[in-house]
């Protein structure tokens, strides 16, 4: 039995279903405890009924979740709450580089004289 792609895009749009092509280099997952790589992928997004969902294909790597905080960062983070860059540094190691929780959680410790 011969399958017909046009008939089943059209079955496919009449039942609310789009589909497009991503044109994706790269996709990462990113979790708490680590990062998953998907290299060379192909990625779909399917539209069904106002929903957007993506499947993707490709070559999946696993990598632990060690981040080393870059310049940029420390000084943004010292900037804004006036620790050391030791402190920054150790900061955003402990937030995974979140700057934003790391200037909130270093401006929480000095209002309270920490």
């Amino acid at each position: 039995m011969r399958v017909n792609q046009r008939r089943i895009m059209q079955a496919m749009k009449r039942l609310g279903v789009s589909q497009e092509s991503v044109d994706a280099e790269e996709v990462i997952i990113k979790t708490k405890e680590k990062k998953i790589v998907i290299k060379n992928p192909e990625v779909l997004k399917v539209n069904l009924m106002g929903q957007d969902t993506f499947q993707i294909t490709g070559v999946v790597e696993e990598l632990e979740n060690n981040y080393e905080p870059n310049e940029e960062d420390v000084n943004i983070v010292v900037e804004k709450t006036g620790v050391s860059k030791e402190k920054a540094i150790n900061t955003l190691k402990k937030n995974k580089g979140d700057l934003a929780a790391s200037i909130l959680e270093l401006s929480n410790s000095e209002e309270k004289g920490e």
